[in-house]
């Protein structure tokens, strides 16, 4: 499976100022771990935390997960050393680097030649290292099409709600959460934007996190929400969200075996064998090319989460 093709229904983040939580990460199931550097680390702490997640990183064993660090933006005076230190330190146990913040192409080019730099001087496969773009500001939104075609390491597209908030000046300290004094979603068209964006460029698509981390009810609200346009997964910031966030963000197993039963029975009548028609019943159901693409989108995310066939096509 390709990188950006890797489950990443949930996104847990570990600060990577708690050695305890970093030894607790890889037994949890979250699809993706990404080590914070940046918000969930006090500025004094940073240097000891790139020193720990380069040792959990090295010394854990995180099974099939993505394993992801977060560094600081590209204004701030320790993302550099964020860069050199982690990926010289564990680089060749890394799958990708998040980029918080980013609010232009430059931001993310700049990492991506930084990394080319240090993969040639250390002897890491060149381009090995994925990017996952931030995307917090109103000035990251206007960009974010030219953000996703300007690096062919990008793998992700992240909203982060709570920076967002602040630089559109909502009036809101609810983060996740539908606004009181608004009768719509005042994330859809920036959802969609963003979600666009992704799929342009054949990235994929994660929404930000839900900040009440107890109330399983409401998250679980923001996330179907999500899932039901089409990102791929989302942020969680404890490990009781992980479990409902994995099963929000995947097919359910009826959904699935129905997939994988167009897509089987479309290859057929499509063939020679089945007699080269472009348009068939699957039972009650006409299935075309436009249901096989659909079909493809609700196969791939059940094989990426680990579902399997209970029925097969038969002509």
């Amino acid at each position: 499976m390709s990188a950006v093709g890797r489950s990443r229904r949930s996104c847990l983040a570990v600060p990577g100022s708690s050695p305890k939580m970093l030894a607790k990460a890889p037994g949890l199931p979250a699809d993706q771990i990404f080590l914070d550097l940046e918000d969930a680390v006090a500025p004094l702490a940073k240097p000891a935390a790139r020193a720990n997640i380069v040792a959990a990183l090295k010394d854990f064993d995180w099974g099939g997960k993505i394993r992801a660090v977060r560094i600081n933006d590209v204004t701030t005076p320790w993302a550099y050393r964020d860069v050199i230190e982690v990926v010289e330190g564990a680089g060749d146990v890394l799958d990708c680097l998040v980029l918080p913040k980013v609010d232009s192409p430059a931001a993310v080019q700049w990492l991506d030649v930084l990394l080319t730099q240090i993969e040639k001087a250390v002897g890491l496969p060149v381009g090995g290292i994925g990017i996952e773009a931030q995307i917090e500001t109103a000035r990251g939104l206007a960009a974010v099409e030219e953000i996703a075609a300007c690096s062919p390491r990008l793998e992700t597209l992240i909203f982060g709600p709570a920076d967002f908030m602040a630089s559109i000046n909502m009036r809101s300290l609810s983060v996740g959460q539908p606004h009181p004094d608004y009768p719509g979603d005042p994330f859809h068209y920036v959802l969609m934007r963003l979600l666009t964006a992704a799929r342009a460029h054949g990235l994929q698509a994660i929404d930000g996190p839900y900040l009440k981390i107890r109330d399983l009810d409401g998250f679980a609200e923001s996330a179907r929400r999500t899932a039901a346009l089409g990102f791929d997964g989302k942020w969680v910031l404890h490990p009781g969200q992980i479990e409902l966030c994995n099963e929000i963000y995947s097919p359910d197993q009826e959904a699935y075996d129905h997939a994988e039963l167009i897509l089987e029975a479309y290859a057929y009548h499509t063939s020679q064998a089945g007699g080269a028609r472009g348009a068939v019943m699957l039972g009650d159901e006409m299935i075309d090319e436009a249901s096989r693409k659909l079909a493809l989108v609700i196969a791939a995310k059940g094989r990426a989460a680990g579902l399997t066939r209970t029925s097969r096509f038969q002509p």
